[in-house]
């Protein structure tokens, strides 16, 4: 099959033929209908600090959000069959570890990440373990499928978990608007955000931040420190209830915090390609703040979320409105120009060699 491979230590990729993949006994081999560009695909094409200390596995087929067919299963495969639609949750978990064993899968101490550790998606075809391959309506749009994995960390970030209060009438912050941010802007808007602030530099993802309903959408880089000006006043001086931190930016970091009312919470997903700074005194301690390291999608929770909310029509217009560009697979490096000179929210790869 061809295959984009990440095949020596430095940036970029290349399109290899390769050997066709053949599923274990608990495992499906899916046609790839359509797949994705992440940040964290970005980050290895680059090459940076964080994927150079990540990536162990080099020469390597990555991405690894994926709408596809079913054509073959494993042995011992009893919940999928052949032709069925299916999305990937890209988090390998051992299920033997302690946080398997205490409900706590989407941490595994030994999770294997699609398109990282082992071989991911940007090709013609793709091995999934079964318990990773997530049943979808055949009717779908494959694109739109492809992206409910960054959907989840959305829905993931907004609610952390079970027991934190629900979003409506609350004022939330979205830092960042790259495809997850514009997401997670959507998604706290459909499940009742009283106001919803976003930050982005980028004029293209500043619209759809807009039309995603945030209802005040600022530029750090212009307005400097009237940003936080803005949200406190707009918010009677208290702040925002919920902040979610989706650039991988100091400077955002720090907004996310000042923001914060005391007694709120913070949930960080962006990765930061160097170690950043903050006083905890100040940010959290004293201010009784709540704060979630997010890491993929709570296993398998946020997948029954994701699935309630596509129900709603509004939200798959919405995520069609994201996908900013459509390409073959093979072209990944325009993809990646294109990214980097901030033209484009979410561009999907279609399968087309």
């Amino acid at each position: 099959m061809q295959a984009v491979v990440k095949a020596t230590r430095g940036p970029g990729a290349e399109v290899r033929t390769v050997p066709d993949p053949t599923p274990g006994e608990d495992e499906v081999l899916v046609a790839v209908r359509a797949s994705s560009v992440c940040g964290t695909d970005v980050h290895i094409w680059l090459w940076n600090e964080w994927a150079q200390s990540r990536m162990k596995t080099i020469p390597l087929i990555f991405g690894h959000e994926l709408s596809g067919e079913v054509l073959q299963v494993g042995r011992r495969v009893k919940n999928l069959a052949v032709g069925d639609h299916v999305s990937a949750e890209t988090h390998i978990a051992d299920g033997t570890c302690y946080q398997c064993r205490s409900g706590k899968m989407h941490i595994c101490e030994n999770v294997q990440v699609l398109g990282v550790d082992r071989n991911g998606v940007f090709a013609e075809f793709a091995v999934l373990p079964a318990m990773n391959a997530w049943k979808n309506d055949p009717a779908l749009d494959p694109a739109i499928a492809a992206i409910q994995e960054p959907l989840g960390n959305a829905v993931h970030s907004l609610l952390p978990e079970d027991d934190v209060e629900d979003l409506a009438g609350r004022n939330v912050l979205v830092t960042g608007c790259g495809p997850i941010g514009l997401l997670a802007i959507a998604v706290a808007k459909m499940l009742g955000a009283r106001t919803v602030f976003a930050t982005e530099v980028n004029p293209l993802r500043s619209g759809l931040a807009a039309k995603m309903g945030a209802d005040r959408v600022l530029n750090p880089a212009t307005e400097g420190p009237e940003v936080l000006r803005t949200i406190l006043t707009e918010t009677g001086g208290h702040g925002v209830d919920v902040a979610v931190e989706m650039s991988g930016h100091p400077t955002s970091l720090q907004l996310a915090f000042d923001s914060l009312t005391p007694g709120g919470r913070v949930s960080l997903l962006g990765l930061f390609d160097k170690a950043a700074t903050l006083n905890f005194d100040d940010a959290i301690v004293t201010k009784g703040a709540r704060v979630f390291g997010i890491f993929g999608r709570r296993m398998f929770s946020t997948w029954y979320q994701v699935k309630s909310l596509l129900a709603r029509p509004e939200l798959k217009e919405k995520m069609g409105m994201i996908i900013t560009h459509r390409m073959p697979i093979p072209d990944l490096p325009r993809a990646m120009e294109i990214i980097q000179s901030m033209h484009a929210a979410k561009i999907s790869l279609e399968p087309r060699w």
